[in-house]
């Protein structure tokens, strides 16, 4: 898919065109294909860790709570049953892996597919941020709105290799997130309202994913 983008200055004046293309799924399969890559990302950030005791693993139960008969009371074997209070866990959570599988050249074509599914939403800024010589949240803000970008609107930046003063200028920005272009993600690209793309980091992506 071939797409043509106007590219800004810092200023939000246009300062050319860029084109660019990625291969992305078809149609009838660019949905599916997204929807999976969305849910293999969000499974890989589960930690797994929850565990329960079954009544093998509780401690005590050797004796019998009280005696079989005569007390009007069910009887009781254990004080590990599931029944009592304290007692073990019938099929409770163990650690476990929540990864789901994905090859390779299916995850590249998703996140090409993603991002130029987000073009019309997608802002290409020539050299972000590098006139900042100390961190300045209000300047990004400003710089966002000189963009036409509003203000409360979820915001992903993508850069080649964001700065530490842009880093540091971001990270106060609640719905603003910026990312590497090395850690482009499906859930980040669709989850924004708008997309800020560095040039370079845009070059980076058509070298990086432009060759399947």
């Amino acid at each position: 898919m071939m797409a043509t983008c106007l590219i800004r200055d810092w200023k939000g004046k246009e300062a050319g065109e860029v084109s660019f293309e990625l291969k992305v799924a078809k149609e009838s399969s660019a949905v599916d294909l997204m929807h999976r890559a969305v849910l293999r990302q969000q499974a890989h950030s589960r930690q797994g860790t929850a565990s329960t005791l079954t009544r093998s693993e509780v401690r005590g139960g050797g004796r019998k709570p009280y005696k079989q008969k005569g007390t009007g009371r069910a009887r009781q074997g254990s004080i590990r049953t599931p029944l009592r209070p304290g007692g073990g866990i019938i099929f409770g959570p163990k650690p476990r892996s929540y990864s789901l599988a994905m090859n390779r050249k299916e995850r590249r074509l998703a996140l090409r597919t993603a991002l130029m599914a987000r073009i019309q939403d997608l802002v290409v800024v020539k050299e972000f941020g590098s006139s900042l010589k100390s961190p300045k949240t209000q300047e990004i803000t400003k710089a966002l709105l000189r963009l036409g970008i509003n203000a409360q609107s979820k915001v992903l930046i993508i850069l080649s290799s964001p700065s530490e003063v842009v880093v540091r200028s971001v990270r106060n920005l609640q719905k603003v997130k910026l990312i590497a272009a090395d850690q482009l993600n499906v859930f980040d690209l669709l989850h924004a309202n708008s997309l800020v793309l560095g040039e370079k980091a845009l070059e980076q992506i058509q070298e990086v994913y432009g060759n399947d």
